[in-house]
């Protein structure tokens, strides 16, 4: 394997330029319209940025205002929506493109750690673009209104902040370390982010619900289990991100989803592997791509980041969307899935 920085940079400019040529012949935007710019890539960072490869690349235009995000985990893409909404709020008539990608040619782990050798089975390399506008004539043609984003982040912990890390092993080799904390981490994280999240779009019965069952366990110390609110009352559709099996099993738990709900996630973990703040949009894809998109449905996507962050977007959809008239990467094969993933066990360790 070359695991140089050029051929790091030639898998950048692959999975990015793929991504925003397609993404630019589905919308038929020009590149001198565009006038913000927000890329994200934990792993890989270099000098120029890779918000600056794409400048040169389509030359943008000398007054974009250009982000380039590294290092904040597989949540990465919820952070690069955030910060390019509250551009947007500042820049009225504007575009924002956004690109969210992971780059893994020099972190491929060549070292004899066990638990670093994990993340050469679970990550891969992928990439997705997304157009913003706040163009009042877009509203028409645009898939989705964004409405809300909830972010969370546990980093004060030291447990938290240490359960994901890229490090050296006791031979120098660079890897990602991943803690056994990490489904405790992930959960309590959920927790948080879910408690601002719900007042915002749970119906009422389920916020008195909730609050009457808190109320009873704080004051009354009354020995009862915590209420989880039902989310499928404001979502039809949940993205969570493909961080492995583990985290999947734990959602799907803690939320009370069905095999329906989760299986846009699950098929995206077995067919691309975990691609990092990419793979919520591979999962919406998914959904698109089974025709399951109405006007007025609601989606929820969460990310899990390293850090330890938790991340939450909702989108309400403007319009019906025909599979028939998409292209992403699941149009060829798409009768295919899912599929049954069996499940795997220790004989041995």
């Amino acid at each position: 394997m070359n695991r140089s920085l050029m051929e790091a940079r030639m898998e950048a400019e692959m999975v990015m330029f793929g991504a925003i040529d397609d993404l630019l012949a589905k919308t038929g935007v020009k590149t001198q319209d565009i006038g913000i710019l927000v890329v994200n890539c934990s792993l890989f960072s270099p000098m120029p940025s890779l918000s600056a490869m794409v400048v040169n690349h389509y030359k943008l235009r000398s007054s974009i205002l250009s982000y380039n995000l590294s290092g904040m985990g597989c949540s990465a893409g919820v952070i690069s929506i955030d910060l390019a909404n509250n551009i947007l709020q500042v820049h009225p008539n504007s575009y924002a493109l956004v690109v969210s990608l992971e780059v893994m040619t020099l972190n491929f782990y060549v070292g004899n750690n066990r638990p670093m050798l994990v993340s050469n089975c679970l990550f891969r390399c992928g990439g997705a673009a997304i157009l913003l506008s706040n163009r009042p004539c877009d509203r028409l043609r645009s898939k989705y209104q964004l409405v809300h984003t909830v972010r969370t982040h546990k980093g004060a912990d030291d447990k938290c902040y240490g359960c994901v890390s890229l490090e050296e092993d006791d031979s120098m080799r660079l890897g990602i370390a991943l803690s056994k904390d990490l489904m405790v981490v992930a959960g309590e994280a959920l927790k948080a982010n879910i408690t601002t999240l719900g007042p915002l779009v749970l119906p009422m019965s389920e916020q008195i619900l909730f609050f009457a069952v808190l109320v009873a366990r704080k004051i009354f110390k009354i020995k009862i289990k915590p209420y989880i609110p039902d989310f499928k009352f404001a979502f039809e559709h949940f993205c969570i991100h493909a961080g492995g099996r583990g985290v999947l099993d734990e959602v799907e738990k803690n939320l009370n989803l069905t095999p329906w709900h989760m299986e846009p996630s699950r098929m995206t973990l077995y067919r691309f592997g975990n691609t990092s703040s990419s793979s919520l949009w591979y999962e919406l894809a998914y959904t698109e791509a089974k025709g399951r998109i109405k006007k007025g449905d609601r989606t929820w996507q969460i990310g899990f980041g390293s850090g330890f962050k938790c991340n939450s977007v909702v989108w309400r959809a403007l319009r019906t969307i025909n599979p028939a008239k998409e292209k992403n990467p699941w149009m060829d094969e798409i009768d295919e899935f899912p599929v049954r993933v069996p499940k795997a066990f220790v004989i041995d360790s």
